[in-house]
C-alpha cells in the first residue's frame, strides 16, 4: 500500500479549496394505524406513477434524492443494510433479530432502526440522544455521566457492536451511554428478548451499534462546525478515499472534537472521537474490514447522584435547573477504545461466511462527591458528604463465526444461519478512600468550591467480575408456502462468572448452561401486510445484592409477541403493530431505605411472578416525496405475583415522533422538521425526613424543531432547537431519594460541507 496516494491527494486538495375507555383508546390506536396502512396502499400506485413520470426530472434538478428500489421478500445482501446515503428514516433490512438479513416486515419482533439521516437531522451527539428518540425506550439519568435505558419495563444492559454482545454495569459506568454516534451507520433496537444472538440478557431490548465502513471508491469528505447553547462547540471530519488505484482497498477516517458547558452550574465537558477503518477486497468474493475507535470524555464538575428532594422539615425542595451537586475538582472521566477485524467470503451459491473479531475497553477515572441528607430550609446546613475515587476498566475480547445462505428442501427455497461465538469480559474497579471529609456547610449557597480531600494511597477492590460466555446458535427461515414462513432456531449458551463484591467481600461464582429457543411464524395477508407471532425464553445472571449482602438469583422467564407489519411504497414506508407479554422471576427491585451492608449501594429484592404486557405501534419512512417520518407509540404494564405494580419509576406510555419535509420546486433547498417526545407519569417510593414517601413526575412533552437550508450541493446550514417550550421536568426522581432536572430550551446551528 503506497504512502503517496494520488487519488487521496488530489481529492484532499480540491476539498480544502472551496404510547371500558382504556380498551376503546387502544382499539382506536390500532384502527388509526390501519388507516395509515390503507391510505398508503391506496396511494402506492399513484406514487409509483408519479415516480415514473417525474422522477428523472426531479433528479436532474437536484431537488429530490430517490431511494433505490427495495426487494421486500427473502434475505437480502449485506450491502442493503447500509442506511448512509439513503436519506431515509427506515431501513431496507436488518439482521439484528435473527442473524439473517431480513426486511423489517419479515422480522417477527418489534424493530426500530435509527438511520444515519435521522441521527443527522436530529443532531444526535450521544447514544443517550439516540435512545431518547427511540420508540419504546425510556431514558433516565442517575447523574451527569450515567444514563440508563429501559424498554417494556426492563433495563437494557446489553449493547452489541456489529452484532457482538457486551454487558455493562451502570453502577460502574465508563462512558457507555455517552458514545458518540458519528462512527455508526445506524442503531438497531430490537424490543423484547433477544437471546438468540445475545445469549444472556434482560427481555427489554438490545441495542446494536453498526459501524460505518470504507465503501467509497471515490474521494469523499464531510466537514461540520457547530455552535450552540452553553458554549457548545463541535467540529467533525469524515474522509473516505480509495487507497489503491483500482479502489479495491479503501480507507475512512472520522474525527470529532466537542467542548461545552451546561445548564448545570460548574459542569463542562471536552470530548474527542477518532475512528479509522480499511476495507480491502482481497478477491472478488472476499472482503477484509479492519478498524479501530477511540473516544475520550473529560468532564469537570461531574455529579454523583442528584439534589435533595426535601428540606429537613419534610417540605419539598424546588431548586433551579442550574443547581449542582458537583465540585470544581469532581470528574467522571472515561476512555473507550476498540478494534475489530471482519473477514467475509461470499460463495457462488449465495452463501456467506463471516469471521468477526472484536476488542473493546472502557476505562473510568472518577473522582466523585456524593452529597446526602437534607438541608435546613433557612440555614442550608445538614448535608453530609462522601467523597470517593474509583478507577478501573471493563475489557472484552470476542469472536463470532457465522455462515448464512439459502438451501433447497421439498421443492422450496429456505434460508439458514449458523454460528459460534465466544467472549471473555473482565470488569475490575478499585476504590481509594478520602482521608479527610470537610463539612458541606450551607448548601443553599453551594458554589462548587468544596475542597478536594486528601486521598489514601491504598487501592481497595470495589468490584471484580470475570465472565465467559460461549454459544452456538442457529436459525432457519422455512418457506412453508408462498404466504407462510416459519423462523425457528435457538442458542445453546455456557455462562460462567466469578465476582467479588465490595471491598473483597461476598464473592459469588455462577455458571449456567441454557438453551434459548426462538420461534416466529409469519403469514402474508396480502402484498403489503404480514401477521406474525414469536416466542423466546430468557435468562440473565444479575449483579444486584439484597439488604443482607446476598446476590440475587439469575433472572429467567419467557417472552411472547404477536403483531402485524406493513410495507408500502416499494419499501420506503414501514409500519407495525404488536402485542407482547413477558413472564419473569427474580426481577431486581429497589428495597427502599436499605443499602447493601458496608456500602452506600442501593439494596434490591427479587420480585417473583412478574408479568409485563403491552403494545407497540410504529411507522417509519417516506409518506410522500420529501416527507420523512418516524413515529412510535408504546404502552406496557408490569405487576408481580401479588398484583403489585413494579418498575413504576419507568414511564408506562411513550410517544416518539419526528418528521421532516423537503419542499418541492423553487423551495427545494429548504427542509423543515419537528417532533415531540411525550411520556406518562412516573413515581416511586423514596426515603425522606418523615419516612417513606411517594415522589413523582407527571406526564410531560418535549417539543423539538429543526430547519436546514442547502446553499448548493456542497454547503448547508442546519439549526436544531430542543425543548422549545422550555418544559421544566425531572429527568429522574427517587434514585437514592434524590432528583435531577432535564435540560431547558437549547439551540445549535451546524454548518456542513460535503464533497
Amino acid at each position: 500500500m503506497p504512502f503517496h496516494n494520488p487519488a487521496f491527494a488530489d481529492g484532499f486538495a480540491r476539498l480544502v479549496m472551496p404510547r371500558s375507555a382504556a380498551r376503546q383508546g387502544r382499539t382506536s390506536l390500532f384502527l388509526s394505524l390501519i388507516v395509515v396502512w390503507a391510505t398508503a396502499g391506496h396511494t402506492a400506485a399513484a406514487h409509483a406513477q408519479q415516480n415514473a413520470t417525474s422522477g428523472n426530472a426531479a433528479q436532474q434538478a437536484g431537488k429530490v434524492t430517490m431511494l433505490p428500489a427495495i426487494t421486500t421478500t427473502g434475505t437480502m445482501g449485506l450491502g442493503a443494510l447500509v442506511t448512509e446515503g439513503t436519506h431515509s428514516y427506515t431501513a431496507q433490512s436488518t439482521s439484528a433479530g435473527t442473524g439473517m438479513p431480513l426486511t423489517l416486515r419479515d422480522t417477527p419482533q418489534s424493530v426500530t432502526v435509527i438511520t444515519s439521516q435521522r441521527m443527522q437531522d436530529q443532531n444526535m451527539q450521544s447514544l443517550t440522544d439516540v435512545m431518547a428518540s427511540t420508540p419504546g425506550v425510556s431514558v433516565q439519568n442517575y447523574d451527569s455521566e450515567r444514563y440508563s435505558f429501559s424498554s417494556r419495563g426492563f433495563s437494557i444492559d446489553r449493547y452489541m457492536y456489529d452484532g457482538i454482545p457486551t454487558a455493562y454495569d451502570t453502577g460502574y459506568s465508563a462512558g457507555e451511554s455517552s458514545l458518540d454516534p458519528i462512527i455508526y451507520d445506524r442503531v438497531e433496537v430490537v424490543r423484547g428478548a433477544t437471546g438468540l444472538l445475545t445469549g444472556a440478557g434482560n427481555p427489554g431490548a438490545s441495542i446494536n451499534l453498526i459501524r460505518k465502513h470504507a465503501d467509497s471508491k471515490e474521494f469523499a469528505a464531510k466537514l461540520t462546525a457547530g455552535v450552540g447553547s452553553w458554549d457548545n462547540y463541535r467540529t467533525t471530519v469524515d474522509i473516505s478515499s480509495p487507497l489503491s488505484r483500482d479502489g479495491h482497498v479503501r480507507g475512512r477516517l472520522i474525527a470529532a472534537y466537542q467542548q461545552y458547558n451546561s445548564y448545570v452550574d460548574y459542569y463542562s465537558m471536552k470530548k474527542k472521537v477518532l475512528y479509522g477503518t480499511v476495507d480491502a477486497d482481497l478477491t472478488p468474493d472476499t472482503t477484509l474490514r479492519v478498524g479501530f475507535n477511540y473516544q475520550d470524555n473529560d468532564p469537570r464538575g461531574s455529579s454523583w447522584g442528584g439534589f435533595p428532594l426535601w428540606y429537613a422539615d419534610g417540605t419539598r425542595t424546588d431548586w433551579t435547573r442550574s443547581k449542582s451537586v458537583g465540585a470544581d475538582w469532581t470528574s467522571w472521566a472515561s476512555t473507550t477504545t476498540g478494534a475489530f477485524a471482519d473477514l467475509e467470503h461470499r460463495f457462488g451459491n449465495d452463501w456467506t461466511v463471516n469471521v468477526l473479531l472484536n476488542h473493546s475497553r472502557h476505562e473510568a477515572d472518577a473522582k466523585l462527591l456524593y452529597l446526602y441528607n437534607w438541608p435546613d430550609a433557612a440555614t442550608g446546613l445538614g448535608m453530609a458528604a462522601s467523597p470517593a475515587w474509583y478507577l478501573g476498566d471493563r475489557t472484552q475480547n470476542s469472536v463470532d463465526v457465522k455462515a448464512s445462505g439459502p438451501f433447497e428442501m421439498f421443492g422450496r427455497r429456505h434460508e439458514l444461519v449458523v454460528g459460534l461465538s465466544s467472549s471473555r469480559q473482565v470488569s475490575d474497579f478499585d476504590y481509594r478512600a478520602a482521608l479527610n471529609v470537610p463539612p458541606v456547610g450551607n448548601y443553599l449557597t453551594w458554589n462548587g468550591s468544596y475542597p478536594e480531600p486528601n486521598w489514601s494511597n491504598a487501592e481497595t477492590s470495589a468490584t471484580y467480575d470475570a465472565t465467559r460466555q460461549n454459544g452456538m446458535y442457529a436459525a432457519a427461515r422455512l418457506s412453508l408456502t408462498d404466504a407462510i414462513k416459519l423462523i425457528v432456531g435457538g442458542r445453546y449458551s455456557r455462562w460462567e462468572t466469578d465476582a467479588v463484591g465490595w471491598a473483597g467481600g461476598s464473592p459469588t461464582s455462577f455458571s449456567k448452561n441454557a438453551f434459548t429457543p426462538y420461534a416466529g411464524l409469519l403469514y402474508d395477508l396480502n402484498d403489503n401486510l404480514t401477521a406474525y407471532v414469536s416466542y423466546t425464553s430468557i435468562f440473565n445472571p444479575q449483579s444486584y445484592q439484597d439488604r443482607d449482602g446476598n446476590w440475587l438469583d439469575p433472572l429467567e422467564g419467557d417472552s411472547y409477541e404477536a403483531g402485524i407489519k406493513g410495507e408500502f411504497l416499494n419499501g420506503k414506508l414501514n409500519a407495525s403493530a404488536a402485542l407482547f407479554q413477558i413472564e419473569q422471576d427474580n426481577l431486581a427491585q429497589p428495597d427502599p431505605g436499605h443499602m447493601v451492608p458496608g456500602t452506600t449501594n442501593q439494596a434490591y429484592y427479587a420480585a417473583q411472578g412478574t408479568k409485563s404486557r403491552g403494545y407497540d405501534l410504529e411507522v417509519s419512512g417516506e409518506l410522500r416525496r420529501g416527507w420523512q417520518v418516524a413515529a412510535g407509540l408504546s404502552h406496557w404494564t408490569a405487576k408481580d405475583a401479588d398484583g403489585a405494580p413494579v418498575q413504576t419509576n419507568h414511564p408506562r406510555t411513550l410517544l416518539r415522533l419526528f418528521t421532516t419535509y423537503q419542499f418541492p420546486g423553487a423551495w427545494h433547498r429548504l427542509t423543515l422538521g419537528g417532533g415531540v417526545n411525550w411520556q406518562s407519569k412516573v413515581y416511586t417510593v423514596a426515603a425522606g425526613p418523615n419516612g417513606d414517601e411517594e415522589v413523582s413526575q407527571e406526564s410531560y412533552a418535549l417539543v423539538n424543531l429543526m430547519a436546514r437550508y442547502r446553499f448548493n450541493r456542497h454547503l448547508s446550514l442546519q439549526v436544531n432547537a430542543n425543548n422549545i417550550l422550555d418544559k421544566k421536568y425531572y429527568s429522574q426522581i427517587g434514585f437514592y431519594s434524590q432528583g435531577a432536572w432535564g435540560a431547558p430550551r437549547n439551540v445549535m446551528a451546524t454548518l456542513r460541507y460535503q464533497y
